[in-house]
């Protein structure tokens, strides 16, 4: 019998190697998720020289895959089973939980080594760590890894990746991350990543209300709404919804930044049932969560997240200066 000490030596794991842009071409995506997001993702990917199978229930995503450059696949396992690595872009964490507990035994069944899933959805952090424990059974690894920046970020490979899980997991995912995300922040193990996306959403719900109240108290005190916004952005009361949002897509009256109502409404929800679980008393965002939950009297979940910005919908009547 060999001594204890060599044993365990011996059974030791071995840090992952990192691939290389080389490994490019030997390398398999499957993105599970067509939507305004999965999309763009699996399109950048492709553009980078990835072999990418994308998977969606709409099978009208098909000719449009094709046009993109990769292929799409009628079946979730058709595009789990060849994959080194596995994007899932999809609305819910019940969502992801169900396609790997459904085909939890096709991930990586014609592919060599650990497959990586990389879970961009905006899900819930125990979720998260209930799927990498039981991935890690089956020899793979589990990122959550939600991302900002929206479909035009998706489709230039300009995210910002916020990353909870194993480093050894990163380092295997790393060339795709890298083709998704010009900002790969890893904040932490399995969960992590997830609970900062909470966080920062619940800051964009606050900050959309916040800054549509701005701008109708400059309406009210007769001052051009526009102008004040110009005012905030060179100032310090600017952020990136002032910048970005408000701009493009409220004061345009376009809408159509694509993140739904419905999408927001469920984040925001989380963050406060995070915030009642670990019993951290949040009297401001409380408020930011009820005044979207009521939203839903008036906006559809279909409405783009936006429209709680439009101060002139919220406030239809300016106060005037009494005489």
């Amino acid at each position: 019998m060999r001594p204890a000490a060599q044993d365990a030596s011996d059974n030791k794991e071995k840090e992952p190697r990192r691939m290389t842009q080389d490994d490019v071409k030997q390398a398999s995506v499957g993105v599970i998720g067509l939507g305004a997001m999965g999309f763009g993702m699996a399109a950048t990917l492709a553009q980078a020289g990835f072999a990418v199978t994308g998977y969606d229930l709409d099978p009208a995503k098909a000719s449009a895959a094709q046009e993109a450059g990769f292929a799409f696949a009628k079946e979730p396992e058709a595009a789990l089973a060849t994959a080194t690595h596995i994007v899932f872009s999809l609305p819910t964490a019940q969502d992801v939980a169900g396609i790997v507990e459904a085909h939890a035994n096709a991930i990586g069944r014609h592919a060599a080594g650990r497959v990586v899933v990389i879970d961009t959805s905006t899900s819930e952090p125990d979720v998260s760590r209930a799927l990498a424990a039981r991935l890690d059974t089956l020899g793979h690894g589990f990122l959550d890894a939600p991302v900002s920046g929206g479909p035009a970020g998706a489709a230039n490979g300009q995210l910002t990746m916020m990353i909870g899980g194993d480093e050894g997991d990163l380092a295997l995912a790393r060339p795709v991350v890298e083709a998704m995300a010009a900002k790969i922040l890893h904040v932490g193990p399995s969960g992590a990543g997830n609970v900062a996306k909470l966080v920062n959403n619940l800051l964009v719900a606050a900050h959309m209300l916040t800054t549509r109240e701005a701008l109708s108290l400059a309406a009210g005190a007769g001052v051009d709404p526009q102008s004040v916004l110009r005012v905030l952005n060179a100032a310090t009361g600017r952020s990136a919804l002032s910048e970005v949002h408000f701009p493009n897509w409220v004061m345009s009256g376009r809408f159509d930044s694509g993140f739904s109502m419905g999408l927001m409404r469920k984040d925001v929800r989380l963050a406060g049932e995070m915030a009642d679980a670990f019993d951290v008393d949040l009297p401001l965002c409380n408020q930011v969560r009820t005044l979207w939950a009521e939203s839903a009297e008036r906006l559809s979940d279909r409405d783009d997240f936006t429209r709680m910005g439009d101060y002139q919908a919220a406030f239809p009547t300016a106060r005037k200066e009494k005489a």
